[in-house]
C-alpha cells in the first residue's frame, strides 16, 4: 500500500479555496465577527453607543463606543452585515467530503480557542502531528497512517517575543485554555511549578506541549510573561520555527488558520530529532522517522528544491547538527529506500 494517496484535483482546489477564504476571513475581521451587540443609552438627554459581547472564556464586557454620530451609526450598521466566516463552513465540509483530512473535534476546539486569543498572531506555531495533517493538506494528500495521536503541540519562537510585539501585549495562554472547561491541567515540574504540559485526569492520553527552542537557559521550563504560559526548551527547535506557513485545520465545518513549520523544515527536523532521542522514547522516535520519510517522498515528487534549500542551511549549522541528522538519515535509507536519500542528501 502507498504511504499517502494524492488528492483529486477537485479537493485540492477545495482546500486552496478554504484556505484563502479562511485567511481572507481573519485579516477582514471586524465588529460583524463579535459575538455580542451595539445598545444606545441616553444620558441628559445625548445619546451615546455602548457594544457588550462575551469574551472566550465568557466573561461578559461593555465597551463605550461613542457618542450618537454618522461614524458609529455606520459601525452599528455593518455589525447587521453576514460575516465573511459564514462563506466558511460549506467551504470546509466540501473538503472533507472530497477527501481532505480534518482533525478530532475537540482537538480543533483548542486550537481555535488559542486562536482566538491570538496565539498564532503572537508568533506560536502548531507542530507535532496536527501540522503533519495539515501539511499534507498543504501539499495536496492524504496520508494512509497518519500516525493520529491525542497529543496537541505547540511553539513559539523564542524568549524575546517582546521584541516581536507592542510593549503592552499580553496573552494568557492559560487563561484560553481553562476557559474551555475541559479538564486540561498543568502538571507541576520538580519545583511544584507548572510545567509546560497539560494533561486530563480523565484522559491521560490527551494533552498539551508548548515548546520553544533551546538557548543558554539550557532544559529548564521557563515562564514567558507575554504569552501568559511555561514553555519547554527543546534542542535544534529553532530550525523548525523558520520560514512559517499558513494552513487552516478544519472539523465538522468549523476551522481555524495556524501557522505550521514549512514542510521540508519540518521533514529535516524530524531528522535531527531522531538522532538525538534515546532508550525509552524509541517508539517516538519511529513515528519521527515515518513523518519525515511521508513528507520527504511528497517533497522529492514535487518540491525536491525546497528540501536541498533546507539540507543545506541544516549541515551548515555545525557539527552536532550533522552528526544527529546523519543518523536519521541512515535509517531514514533503510525505512524509504525508494527516496534514495544517501545519493540525494549529502553530507
Amino acid at each position: 500500500m502507498p504511504p499517502f494517496t494524492e488528492l483529486s484535483l477537485s479537493a485540492q482546489t477545495a482546500y486552496a479555496q478554504l484556505l484563502d477564504a479562511a485567511v481572507a476571513a481573519e485579516h477582514l475581521r471586524s465588529v460583524a465577527d463579535l459575538s455580542g451587540s451595539f445598545a444606545a443609552k441616553t444620558v441628559r438627554g445625548h445619546a451615546y453607543w455602548y457594544f457588550q459581547y462575551t469574551e472566550p472564556s465568557g466573561k461578559l464586557r461593555q465597551v463605550y463606543v461613542g457618542p450618537d454620530n454618522d461614524a458609529v451609526r455606520a459601525l452599528v450598521a455593518q455589525k447587521a452585515q453576514p460575516s465573511p466566516r459564514e462563506s466558511l463552513e460549506p467551504l470546509a465540509r466540501s473538503a472533507a467530503v472530497l477527501g481532505c483530512a480534518e482533525i478530532l473535534p475537540r482537538h480543533l476546539r483548542v486550537i481555535a480557542r488559542l486562536g482566538e486569543y491570538g496565539f498564532f498572531k503572537a508568533g506560536g506555531v502548531l507542530v507535532g502531528t496536527h501540522g503533519f495533517l495539515a501539511l499534507g493538506n498543504l501539499l495536496g494528500v492524504r496520508w494512509v497512517d497518519a500516525s493520529r495521536t491525542q497529543d496537541v503541540d505547540f511553539a513559539r519562537a523564542g524568549r524575546n517575543l517582546a521584541i516581536a510585539l507592542p510593549g503592552n501585549f499580553e496573552l494568557n495562554t492559560d487563561a484560553a485554555i481553562q476557559s474551555l472547561e475541559m479538564g486540561l491541567l498543568p502538571i507541576a515540574g520538580l519545583a511544584g511549578k507548572a510545567g509546560a504540559t497539560y494533561l486530563s485526569p480523565r484522559e491521560p492520553e490527551f494533552r498539551l506541549d508548548f515548546l520553544t527552542p533551546r538557548h543558554r537557559g539550557g532544559d529548564a521550563p521557563f515562564e514567558h510573561a507575554q504569552l501568559g504560559v511555561v514553555l519547554q526548551p527543546l534542542k535544534f527547535m529553532e530550525f523548525a520555527l523558520e520560514n512559517i506557513q499558513q494552513a487552516v485545520l478544519f472539523s465538522a465545518g468549523k476551522t481555524v488558520v495556524v501557522s505550521l513549520p514549512h514542510p521540508a523544515r519540518y521533514a529535516l527536523h524530524k531528522l535531527i530529532v531522531y538522532g538525538e532521542r534515546k532508550g525509552a522514547f524509541a517508539a517516538k522516535s519511529n513515528k519521527d522517522l515515518v513523518q519525515a520519510g511521508l513528507l520527504l517522498t511528497r517533497l522529492k515528487e514535487t518540491r525536491s528544491w525546497e528540501v536541498d534549500e533546507a539540507w543545506t542551511d541544516l549541515i551548515d549549522r555545525g557539527k552536532g547538527w550533522a552528526t544527529r541528522v546523519s543518523r536519521g538519515r541512515k535509517a531514514l535509507a533503510t525505512a524509504f529506500p525508494e527516496l534514495g536519500v544517501l545519493e540525494w542528501l549529502v553530507l
